[in-house]
């Protein structure tokens, strides 16, 4: 037996979406863990609900404990703090696999499918996704004369006011991919339930713009983070079709509405990609069956972690699907990503942001995947394959709770 000892939560007022989870055994082995969106609400279900009845329990029951977190009673509807709690534990215990054993976290799903993924760049700028707001004031805004780039990496300012550019230099730096969403800053005057021709060629321009500077070298993918009505997410795909769009990621305001996602599938051409707001494979298997998209994305933080995950990467090679993991939130999640698209046979993408890899992901954990050429190299240390540093639970702004024995109080 593993048995858990204590479950401890970790957060820093600079980032209020972030919470880590580490678990620790009777082996003296620690497993990391994370999630993002409503930390307080999530440290509430894992010291409430999740760590008086786990505590005490085999960590090597991955399975066992993934079905007792993923049914609550109440609380199980798309990536509720429930599940993003579930999956923070289970990335956790997955990490402690490894550990145990020795090996990365793709060996122990099953082995690789391959020694590299390739990467997009999603365009976002280094405080992207740091307020606890949902909407414009949450990062997707828009971008006026008085903003000024942060950096080299201020990958928003830079496709607002020259995609082109932007496109080169990722070129120039090996990714081949990258996603934009010039389209959002449209939805507010209408609250997303339409969208005028002017806003439409608007909203284009940066799409026209990366295509006038660099072709067809680079692939560019438009996120329309759940907006839209579905007739002006029709009007938006059918505006993009002749831009050469990888996919329209996330289009309607409700993803879990499969039946209006087929809808608006059957009238466009461009390729759907949908979600990683959706939680448990259920989910993901509704989804498919209602032929509501041609990409799978999903984001291990939310879904229910590595134990769903695998289940519904499983689901979309059965559907013939390609499967892309999401990273825009947290440098764990990332790297679990990483170790499922490894693993995954029909994964094509893992999504990383070069200005949060430069920096901030940095400063919180000992080691982030390696990139050559634009591809993400498999990884090789036992685990995830990455721990907390030291000095983030030190931090002044740490919140830390502890339930059950620590090996050392506080880490």
């Amino acid at each position: 037996m593993s048995k858990i000892q204590c479950l401890r939560t970790i957060r820093i007022a600079e980032r209020p979406n972030l919470i880590w989870v580490e678990i620790e055994t009777d082996e003296g082995l620690v497993g990391l863990g994370e999630s993002f969106r409503g930390a307080q609400a999530v440290e509430a279900v894992l010291h409430e609900t999740v760590a008086p009845w786990l505590v005490g329990r085999d960590s090597r029951r991955i399975e066992a404990v993934s079905r007792h977190l993923m049914t609550p009673y109440l609380g199980f509807a798309s990536a509720s703090a429930e599940v993003r709690a579930a999956s923070a534990v289970d990335l956790a215990l997955w990490d402690l696999m490894g550990k145990r054993h020795g090996i990365p976290v793709h060996e122990a799903l099953g082995g690789a499918s391959r020694s590299e993924i390739r990467t997009y760049n999603t365009c976002a700028g280094y405080a992207y996704n740091s307020g606890t707001a949902k909407g414009l004031a949450a990062g997707r805004r828009d971008i006026g004369a008085a903003d000024v780039a942060a950096g080299p990496y201020d990958d928003q300012i830079a496709f607002m006011r020259d995609a082109g550019a932007l496109a080169e230099s990722l070129l120039a730096e090996g990714y081949s991919a990258m996603k934009i969403w010039p389209l959002d800053i449209q939805a507010a005057a209408s609250g997303g339930q339409m969208i005028t021709l002017p806003e439409l060629k608007a909203g284009l321009e940066p799409f026209r713009k990366i295509r006038a500077a660099v072709g067809d070298r680079i692939e560019v993918m438009a996120e329309l983070h759940s907006l839209w009505s579905s007739q002006a997410a029709i009007r938006i795909c059918q505006g993009l079709e002749d831009l050469g769009i990888f996919w329209a990621e996330d289009p309607i305001a409700k993803m879990g509405d499969f039946q209006t996602l087929a809808d608006l599938r059957r009238q466009t051409r461009v390729p759907i990609c949908g979600s990683e707001t959706l939680g448990g494979a259920v989910s993901y298997r509704q989804m498919l069956e209602a032929g509501a998209v041609d990409f799978v994305m999903l984001d291990l933080a939310w879904c229910g972690g590595l134990t769903e995950g695998r289940k519904i990467a499983a689901l979309a090679e059965a559907f013939a699907k390609p499967l892309a993991p999401h990273d825009c939130t947290g440098p764990v999640t990332l790297i679990a990503g990483l170790q499922l698209a490894i693993h995954a046979p029909t994964a094509i993408f893992q999504e990383v942001v070069r200005a949060t890899l430069a920096t901030w992901y940095r400063d919180l954990v000992t080691d982030l995947p390696v990139i050559k050429g634009g591809m993400a190299q498999a990884p090789t240390a036992p685990g995830l394959g990455t721990n907390l540093l030291p000095e983030v639970r030190r931090r002044e702004d740490a919140a830390i709770r502890e339930y059950g024995t620590p090996l050392q109080p506080g880490g």
